[in-house]
C-alpha cells in the first residue's frame, strides 16, 4: 500500500462511527488516490470519474455563476439553482417601488417572462491541467509584476489557440500553492442567464444580520435562473430573444430522500479565497490592520446607509445590495478576530513555524525553494504595518463608496471611453450616463463627509491629500461644509455635463480630490510593493516546506475561485453543552417568525406563517423525523464564493445547497477547526417545498422532476 493509503487506513481503525471533519478544497482533475479512497470509506459510491472526466460526470453540472458565487444545473432546459444572496443583485435591479421583486418575490410563469440581466453569466468548467513547468520557466528570476504580465500574456495566447478549436472557449491560468505551481483552467460562459424564481427577500435572507454567519438557520437561501443559448448551436450567445433554453448534457439529479446524521455529503463549487498556508506574522496583521478597518470602517457606513434605507423604499432598492454585501464582510471580520483570539490561532502558527525551523535545521543538504527566513519574514511584515494600514482605509474610505469620489476616479482612471467625434475642435470629451435613480444625493454627501473625516482620523499625516489643507484652513476641518462646497462648485454630478480635455476641467475641484487622492494610492502602493513581493517570496517558501515536511500527507492548495470539492459527513456540533443538532425544522421557524413584531429580521408575510405551520407537508416532510427539515450542517470546508454550491450525497444526488458558515468556523479562511467548523445548507425538499406551495411553480417543478 502507498504510505498515504496507509495513513487513510489508520484513520479509518480509529472507528467508522466517529465524527470527523475531512479538511480539504479538492481540485478534481488531480484528486489524490487517498482522498477518493476516504470518500469512499465514509459513503461515496460512484466511480472516481464520475466526479471529474467521464461525459456525465458530477462537475459538468456545476458553475461559476457570474464570477462571485456557484451553482448547478437542475434540468433538461438549463434550470439553475443558487442562493437567493447570490441573485440579490439581479433581483434587487429587476425590482422598482411599483414592482419590488426583491420585496414580494417573482415567478415567471412561461419562458417568456423570464428576465434577462445585463453582465450576468454562467461559466462550465471544462477542463484543467498542471503547467508549472512551462509557467516557471518563464518567470523565473522576475518580480510580481513582471510575473503578472507574463501570465497574462501566455494567457492570451493559449485563450487564442483553443479559440481557433472552438471559439466559445477561453483559458485562465490560476497560481496554486503560494505559486509553487500554475494550472490552466478552459471555461466556456454563457452571457444570456435569467431570472425564473425568487421567494420574498423575508424568506430569501430570513434571520438577516441577526441570523448571519449563526446556527440555527432556517433561511430559504436560492433563487433559480435559467441559461439561454444561440437556437442554431445549442453554444453561448449574447442576450437575443431569439434565444432558447440551453440543452445541458448531464445535469444533478434532484433528490427527496434527504439525510441522516453522519451520511455522507460533498458539496462542489467554487470557493474564492483562503490563506491558509499563512505565516503566523501574516495572520497577525490580517487581525489587527485588515480585518480592525473593515469593521471599524463600516460601523460607519451601515450606520448611515441603514438610516436612510428605512427612510424611504426607493433608497432602500437603491443601496440594499451594496448594504449586504458590506454587513456580510463587516460581521465576517468580527467573527474572524474572535476565533483568531479564542484558539489562539497565532500562537498555534508560532509554535508550527518553530517545528518547520527544526526540520530545516536538520537538512543535510539546503533547498533554497523551501528555505524561508522568518526573521526576515517578521521584519517585512513589520516593515509593511503602515502601507498595509493606509491601503485598508483608502479602499474603505473612498474606492465605491460614494458616487461623486467615484466618478472623480473614473475620470482620473480614464475608465470612461470618451466620446464625440475625434475630428472635434474641441476634441472627445467624457459623459457620464444617467443614473440618477440609483443614488440618494443626500446620502452620497454625508458618506462622503464621513469617509474623508474617518480616513483622516486613522492615517498617519504623509498620506493626506492636499485637499486636507483645505479643508483645515478654509473649513476649519468641518467636513460636512467642505463637502457642500465641493458638490456645489464641481460638474462631476451634473447631469449630461461634458468633461473635455481642457483647464475647466482639470481646475473641477471633485476631479482635483480624485486625483489627490489616486496619488495617495499610487505612493501606498509604492512603499509597499517591494515589501510584497518579499513577503510573497517567502511566504511561498514557507507553503512548500509545510508539503515537503508533510510529503506522506495528501495537501490542497488554498481557494483561488477555481472548482473544488470538499466532503466530509451530515452531523452538528458541541460547544459549551450545547448540542447543534443536525438540521432545524419547520417548527423552529415558526417560533421566530412570532418574534417579527419586534425583530424585523424575523417579520415574513402572513402566507409564510401559514404555508410553515402546516400540519402535513407531504413529500417534501424528511421519512426519518417525519419533519419539514429547513437548514442542515455538515463539516465540508467551504468559504466565501462556495455559495449556491451544490451538496451532494453519497449517490451523487443533489440533496442542498450551501449558503454559509457557523460563527465558530469564522477563522477558517486561515485555519480549519475539525471541531467547530461547519457548512451551513439549505435542504432541496425546502426549496422544492417553497417553489411548490408558495410560487405554484408546477412547470418548474416538472421539469426538474425531483425523485
Amino acid at each position: 500500500m502507498k504510505k498515504s493509503t496507509l495513513l487513510i487506513a489508520g484513520l479509518l481503525a480509529l472507528g467508522s462511527t466517529a465524527m470527523r471533519a475531512d479538511e480539504g478544497m479538492w481540485t478534481l482533475y488531480n484528486l489524490p488516490e487517498a482522498v477518493y479512497e476516504q470518500m469512499v470509506a465514509e459513503g461515496f459510491q460512484l466511480p472516481q470519474a464520475m466526479l471529474y472526466g467521464a461525459p456525465n460526470a458530477i462537475s459538468n453540472s456545476v458553475i461559476n455563476f457570474s464570477g462571485y458565487c456557484s451553482g448547478v444545473v437542475v434540468s433538461p432546459n438549463g434550470l439553475v439553482f443558487t442562493n437567493h444572496h447570490c441573485g440579490f443583485s439581479a433581483i434587487n435591479a429587476h425590482s422598482t417601488v411599483e414592482h419590488d421583486y426583491m420585496k414580494n418575490g417573482f415567478y415567471a410563469k412561461t419562458y417568456a417572462e423570464e428576465l434577462p440581466n445585463k453582465d450576468l453569466f454562467v461559466s462550465f468548467m471544462k477542463k484543467q491541467e498542471d503547467i508549472t513547468a512551462r509557467v516557471s520557466k518563464l518567470v523565473a528570476g522576475k518580480n510580481s509584476e513582471q510575473t503578472e504580465a507574463i501570465i497574462d500574456s501566455l494567457t492570451n495566447h493559449l485563450t487564442d489557440s483553443i479559440k481557433a478549436i472552438d471559439k466559445t472557449l477561453h483559458i485562465s491560468i490560476d497560481p496554486f500553492y503560494e505559486g509553487n505551481k500554475y494550472y490552466a483552467t478552459t471555461y466556456q460562459d454563457f452571457p444570456d442567464v435569467r431570472l425564473v424564481f425568487t421567494v420574498p427577500k423575508s424568506m430569501g435572507k430570513f434571520g438577516g444580520e441577526t441570523d448571519n454567519w449563526m446556527w440555527p438557520r432556517q433561511t430559504s437561501d436560492f433563487s433559480v435562473f435559467r441559461i439561454y443559448a444561440d437556437p442554431k448551436t445549442n453554444g453561448p450567445a449574447a442576450y437575443s430573444k431569439d434565444n432558447v433554453p440551453y440543452k445541458p448534457a448531464n445535469w444533478a439529479p434532484v433528490s427527496l430522500e434527504g439525510y441522516k446524521d453522519k451520511d455522507f455529503a460533498m458539496t462542489i463549487g467554487y470557493p474564492g479565497s483562503t490563506n491558509r498556508y499563512l505565516s503566523s506574522y501574516g495572520i497577525q496583521q490580517r487581525r489587527d490592520i485588515n480585518n480592525a478597518v473593515q469593521v471599524q470602517a463600516r460601523d460607519i457606513k451601515l450606520a448611515i446607509l441603514k438610516r436612510y434605507m428605512d427612510k424611504s423604499e426607493k433608497t432602500r432598492i437603491q443601496y440594499e445590495d451594496k448594504y449586504v454585501g458590506a454587513a456580510n464582510y463587516w460581521k465576517n471580520s468580527m467573527g474572524m478576530n474572535k476565533c483568531i483570539d479564542s484558539i489562539g490561532l497565532i500562537r498555534q502558527k508560532a509554535e508550527y513555524e518553530a517545528k518547520i525551523q527544526r526540520w530545516l535545521d536538520e537538512k543535510k543538504v539546503k533547498d533554497p525553494s523551501v528555505d524561508v527566513d522568518f526573521a526576515k519574514l517578521s521584519r517585512l511584515y513589520q516593515e509593511s504595518n503602515e502601507p498595509a494600514l493606509v491601503q485598508a482605509y483608502w479602499r474603505e474610505s473612498f474606492w465605491k463608496v460614494s458616487e461623486f469620489i467615484q466618478r472623480a476616479f473614473d475620470i482620473t482612471r480614464g475608465a470612461i471611453e470618451p466620446q464625440g467625434p475625434e475630428n472635434d475642435p474641441k476634441g472627445q470629451y467624457i459623459l457620464f450616463k444617467d443614473n440618477s435613480n440609483d443614488w440618494n444625493l443626500a446620502l452620497d454627501k454625508e458618506m462622503t463627509a464621513a469617509m474623508l473625516k474617518n480616513y483622516a482620523e486613522h492615517v498617519p499625516a504623509q498620506y493626506l491629500p492636499e485637499a486636507y489643507n483645505e479643508i483645515k484652513t478654509k473649513f476649519g476641518n468641518n467636513y460636512k461644509k467642505y463637502v457642500d462646497w465641493l458638490y456645489s462648485k464641481s460638474m462631476l454630478l451634473v447631469k449630461g455635463h461634458k468633461f473635455y480635455n481642457d483647464e475647466k476641467t482639470l481646475e473641477d475641484p471633485g476631479i482635483l480630490l480624485g486625483v489627490q487622492l489616486v496619488m495617495v494610492y499610487q505612493k501606498v502602493l509604492a512603499d509597499y510593493a517591494t515589501k510584497e513581493d518579499a513577503i510573497a517570496n517567502e511566504e511561498k517558501k514557507l507553503c512548500e516546506a509545510k508539503v515537503q515536511m508533510e510529503m506522506d500527507m495528501p495537501h490542497y492548495s488554498d481557494a483561488n475561485f477555481t472548482m473544488r470539492l470538499s466532503y466530509g459527513q451530515v452531523g452538528g456540533y458541541m460547544l459549551g453543552g450545547f448540542d447543534s443538532n443536525y438540521y432545524t425544522a419547520a417548527e423552529s421557524i415558526v417560533e421566530k417568525m412570532k418574534k417579527g413584531k419586534k425583530l424585523e429580521d424575523y417579520k415574513v408575510e402572513p402566507v409564510m406563517m401559514e404555508l410553515m405551520s402546516a400540519k402535513d407537508f407531504g413529500r417534501y416532510a424528511d421519512k426519518t423525523t417525519g419533519k419539514m427539515q429547513l437548514c442542515f450542517l455538515t463539516n465540508n470546508d467551504i468559504t466565501g464564493g462556495n455559495s449556491g454550491s451544490p451538496m451532494f450525497d453519497g449517490k451523487g444526488r443533489l440533496i442542498g445547497l450551501a449558503f454559509d458558515g457557523n460563527w465558530d468556523s469564522l477563522s477558517s479562511d486561515i485555519n480549519f477547526d475539525r471541531k467547530l467548523a461547519r457548512c451551513i445548507g439549505v435542504d432541496i425538499r425546502y426549496v422544492l417545498y417553497l417553489m411548490d406551495k408558495w410560487g405554484h411553480a408546477d412547470r418548474l417543478l416538472n421539469e426538474i422532476n425531483p425523485q
